[in-house]
């Protein structure tokens, strides 16, 4: 039977009808449920089509269920949506601009054209991805004209003979504005800022604990590649970080004015610490601090000798010397009747093994 068919008996819907009860579904749940692979999804989010808030429960990311019956309940469903989300890399958005791959490059690099994803090869080399339907408007656009088929303006060719390359820079001013359509609050606000920034660079301009601590688990960092610490996964945090002097002080403007904002609306909890009753030294001026309200634990001597009567099946007591001194020559000669006991019965043979069919040793 179907995921959503009722048994006879107790009225209990099967697993997949009880998901679709649910407010909000998981991001990987509803790319199935939209028809899309994980990649189309994370694109369909860059772009706007899909919204995504966060999850109080979990602290990620998830998605309302109106938002997927609105998007499953349009027409040419879902060919129209995954039309949206088709991207190209150089050669064939060369072919839809009707420009050779090389000219595109050159576009790209002055950020006429913006990359909407990208991915890292074997050999750490960066291929970018651009939406299909943002080049056809590029090339349908009749200002464009001109770039498409004659020589590219002097001031154009002067930026390209100094090495500028806007790709990086414009799919991070592309997510930043991902990210603050989605933001709820003035902190989600700060914390798209802070996605962008190295986390030095926050601390340096957020300097409360409280409020960085807030920040660091707000922001949405991009999706990683590679190990943690290896070169590719070194090559993506400078792709998703902000880089160049001036982006990296309006980030920094814009964390503070934020920050302001957010702290004005709804101030960051205080961390709740150690009081300094708990840390002042003790009367004996030793240096000591004292201990938190609670029973005292016992000495590890005390520890050692109360396991060892356990074993010993007697109980550790506070006697007098001469009772003391008594008891451990009890327990030592307890000790020793039961430890050769143990090396008798080991090698006594057990009415449970066969030893005839042992091979002599002769």
């Amino acid at each position: 039977m179907s995921g959503d068919t009722i048994e006879h008996g107790p009225k209990t819907a099967s697993g997949p009808a009880r998901g679709r009860n649910r407010t909000t579904v998981s991001p990987g749940r509803a790319a199935r449920e939209l028809c899309l692979r994980q990649d189309e999804f994370d694109i369909a989010v860059l772009l706007g089509h899909i919204r995504t808030r966060r999850d109080e429960g979990s602290g990620g990311r998830c998605v309302d269920r109106a938002e997927i019956d609105r998007l499953r309940y349009r027409e040419r469903f879902p060919g129209h949506l995954r039309e949206q989300l088709t991207t190209v890399g150089t050669r064939e958005g060369a072919r839809l601009l009707g420009v050779t791959p090389a000219r595109f490059v050159r576009l790209a690099r002055l950020g006429l054209v913006v990359p909407v994803t990208f991915r890292i090869t074997r050999d750490r080399s960066v291929v970018w991805r651009y939406p299909v339907g943002e080049l056809r408007l590029f090339a349908g656009d009749p200002e464009h004209a001109a770039l498409l088929r004659q020589q590219l303006p002097q001031h154009l060719r002067d930026q390209l003979d100094a090495g500028v390359d806007l790709r990086a820079r414009n799919w991070r001013r592309r997510y930043l504005r991902c990210l603050l359509r989605q933001a709820e609050d003035a902190w989600d606000r700060a914390a798209c800022a802070a996605s962008l920034l190295d986390p030095v660079t926050v601390s340096e301009t957020v300097t409360d604990p409280s409020e960085r601590a807030r920040l660091l688990r707000l922001r949405q960092l991009p999706p990683g590649h590679g190990a943690p610490g290896s070169p590719t996964a070194r090559l993506v945090e400078r792709i998703t970080t902000a880089q160049d002097a001036d982006e990296v002080e309006r980030l920094r403007a814009d964390l503070q004015r934020t920050v302001r904002e957010a702290r004005r609306s709804r101030p960051a909890p205080r961390h709740t610490g150690p009081t300094r009753q708990e840390l002042r030294p003790c009367a004996a001026g030793h240096g000591q601090r004292t201990a938190p309200h609670g029973p005292a634990r016992p000495s590890p001597d005390r520890n050692a000798h109360a396991l060892l009567g356990r074993l010993l099946g007697t109980r550790h007591t506070t006697a007098a010397p001469e009772k003391a001194v008594v008891g451990s020559a009890r327990r030592a000669h307890r000790l020793r009747y039961l430890t050769a006991g143990a090396y008798t019965a080991r090698n006594r043979p057990s009415c449970t093994t066969d030893t005839s069919s042992r091979p002599c040793r002769s």
